[in-house]
This record gives C-alpha cells, structure tokens and sequence, in this order.
C-alpha cells in the first residue's frame, strides 16, 4: 500500500519526526526529512534510511517560519518524487513562560511554526493528492491540545488549533481517499524532554529513574514515557489500508494521561 510513497515529515532530523520517518521508510516510503541540525549528523541519517530500508531519502532545510521556504519544500519533493502522497505536519516550537510576561516574537514564531506550516504545507500538497485521489495527512497535536496547562500559552493554542484544523480539512476531503487525523502524543523521551529531565535530575540530586518517576507523577498514569516508536507506529497505520476510514480523528497515546 506504502511501497513508492513519498512521505514528507517536518521536524523530521531528530526525536518523533525522524522516528516517524524512520517507519515510513520501513513501510517502503521515499522520504524528506525537514529541520535544523548538525548538517554530518543529518546526512548519517539520511543515508541511514536509503541504506536500511531500500528508499529514496532526501532533506531540506526550509525554516517553517517562512511560507516562501515551505513552497520550496513542497516543490522540492514533488520534483524529486513525483508527487507528495503522506504529509505529517510535526514541527514545533515550545516556550516556557506565563501569559503576561510571553514575548511577542516568540507567539508569533510558534503561531508560523506550529500551525502555520501545517496549513502551508497541506494546501500545497493537496491539490496533488486530489489529482490521484489518494493523501494522508498526519497532524502531531499532544494531549495539550486537549486540555491546558499554565506557563505554555503558545503550545497550548497551538496544539489545540491543530485539531481544529484536522477537523476542517478531514470534511473537505472526505469525498476522496484522503483522511487527515490528529495524534495527541503524551510524553515522549524527545531531546527536549530528555533535557528538561537532566535538569531536573542535577537540579533535585535524583537517579534518572527517580526522575521519570517524579516527572511523570503528575502526567501519564501508565508512569512511563511515550515510546517514540509506538507513536510513528500509529501513524504508519493511519497512512495504511487499515486506517482508510479513520479521518478527523484526534488521537490520544498518551499513557492514560487525558483518562484522568
């Protein structure tokens, strides 16, 4: 079913993008890797997944910022590839501060990033994916976007926009074998969280396994991390065959953090 598709991820160079690149590679996609980073370790990964699973890997830079750079992304792939079959709209940024001292140039880069791009980059595949009557579009929301939190104003509007989006798009759509869903991610051992977890183990003089103990008392009932692979694993089957009929769906997988 996936043998051939060209799957684009952004975010993808490291933590749950690139582990959803990996498993899209797996299932026989071409892929494009999208982010930031040391520009030998990309290139490792990127032949890592030519050479492990027998596809066609290529990435590109584009700052999802910048509309003009995402244009460019779209038309990259879709001349590398022919066209863009899987979209999983992943990139993000993340700032930590209350309401009242939140600074404006940060609200407006995670406004671009974290929901923009996802408009940008779908409308710029969809009209492809309406020609051949097939598209997958993978929006990574996170229990955030289900509920809020304090000191997080950017990413919970966000992430909860982005199911607002998964929703609109997913009724456009639904006369065509194109389904668009929200995954709702809990924690996961991202680079991100693992950095805030090594300052919370130097900060408060715990084991690392005292410290996910502690970090997740308050989060995921199941008291472990997210598997990253488990995440990529759900989105490969919303791309696949079995998930055809599932669309304007938010996911949680969240360890049983949005049941209580």
């Amino acid at each position: 079913m996936l043998k051939g598709k060209c799957a684009l991820i952004t975010g993808s160079t490291q933590g749950l993008g690139y582990a959803m690149a990996e498993r899209l590679a797996a299932e026989g996609c071409h892929v494009v890797l999208n982010g930031f980073g040391d520009p030998v370790e990309i290139e490792a990964k990127r032949r890592q997944l030519e050479d492990c699973h027998g596809v066609r890997a290529l990435h590109h830079g584009a700052d999802l910022g910048m509309p003009g750079e995402i244009a460019d992304l779209v038309e990259t792939a879709e001349r590398a590839f022919g066209a863009v079959d899987i979209v999983v709209n992943n990139a993000v940024v993340r700032h930590f501060s209350p309401l009242e001292t939140f600074k404006v140039e940060e609200w407006d880069r995670a406004l671009a990033v974290n929901l923009s791009s996802a408009f940008h980059v779908t409308r710029l595949a969809l009209p492809g994916m309406r020609r051949r009557d097939f598209g997958r579009i993978v929006n990574i929301s996170s229990v955030y976007g289900l509920f809020g939190t304090v000191n997080r104003i950017d990413y919970v509007t966000t992430k909860t926009a982005l199911i607002g989006f998964t929703r609109a798009v997913a009724l456009e759509v639904a006369g065509q074998n194109i389904t668009c869903n929200a995954i709702c991610p809990g924690s996961s051992p991202t680079p991100a969280i693992e950095q805030r977890l090594a300052d919370f183990m130097a900060r408060e003089g715990l084991t690392r396994d005292d410290a996910v103990r502690a970090f997740m008392a308050s989060r995921q009932p199941s008291g472990r991390f997210v598997a990253m692979e488990g995440v990529a694993a759900l989105a490969a089957f919303l791309c696949g065959p079995a998930g055809r009929d599932i669309t304007g769906a938010a996911i949680p997988i969240d360890g049983g953090w949005s049941a209580s």
